[in-house]
């Protein structure tokens, strides 16, 4: 499969780029894509939330009243899940929700999610381009430009660099809708989640070469 490759002005530049037809042109494997988007989802729960039980609340050790001769129920501790500052029963404790899969899976995922993308011809391919300042404003006119604007954008650079240093990351993160990454780094559900994949040159060997 062959695209246009534009200027970062919107006119198309006469070259066309190849996309790896092991990479964009196989069959999707729509099982493989829900699981690895689970997991992701699933490993970036904190698994925080929790309850005080029995164990970890404090008082009631004296019984509040005797057992026989009051003509109520008989209680032994304060802290019973049926009264008021009591414990409670089975509520949420510390845990690990996480999941795996392996790496081949992972790798047909992605594969999978660039082949939809292909071919829904949702895939827009630009010449690589650096920003001189991390300005916003710089940014969203490439954009506009290309025609991006108003839609949920996935922006792949071919390295990934550290935030200070990272000019269109910077830039970006004014813009709602845009998500930057590393080809590299993308994940299945990154790709499923946006409505244009902008892809820098360069990026398509980085793609190539990890998937």
């Amino acid at each position: 499969m062959e695209l246009d490759l534009y200027k970062v002005d919107g006119s198309l530049s006469g070259k066309k780029v190849t996309l790896p037809e092991e990479v964009f042109g196989i069959e999707p494997n729509d099982h493989v894509i829900y699981l690895a988007v689970k997991v992701q989802l699933t490993n970036s729960r904190q698994g925080t939330s929790a309850s005080r039980n029995r164990r970890l609340i404090h008082g009631g050790g004296k019984k509040p009243w005797r057992q026989k001769g009051r003509g109520t129920a008989r209680a032994g501790s304060t802290r019973s899940p049926l009264w008021v500052g009591g414990a409670r029963v089975f509520g949420p404790q510390p845990r690990d929700f996480g999941m795996k899969i392996t790496k081949k899976m992972k790798k047909l995922a992605r594969r999978s999610a660039l082949a939809y993308k292909a071919k829904d011809s949702d895939i827009v391919m630009v010449e690589d381009f650096s920003l001189e300042s991390p300005k916003t404003k710089a940014l969203f006119a490439i954009l506009q430009n290309l025609s991006c604007v108003g839609r949920k954008i996935l922006l792949l650079v071919p390295e990934a660099v550290p935030l200070a240093e990272n000019k269109i990351l910077l830039a970006s993160r004014n813009i709602p809708g845009l998500e930057v990454r590393a080809a590299k780094d993308v994940s299945t559900y990154d790709l499923l989640n946006c409505k244009t994949l902008l892809v820098q040159e360069s990026s398509i060997e980085n793609l190539e070469a990890v998937l």
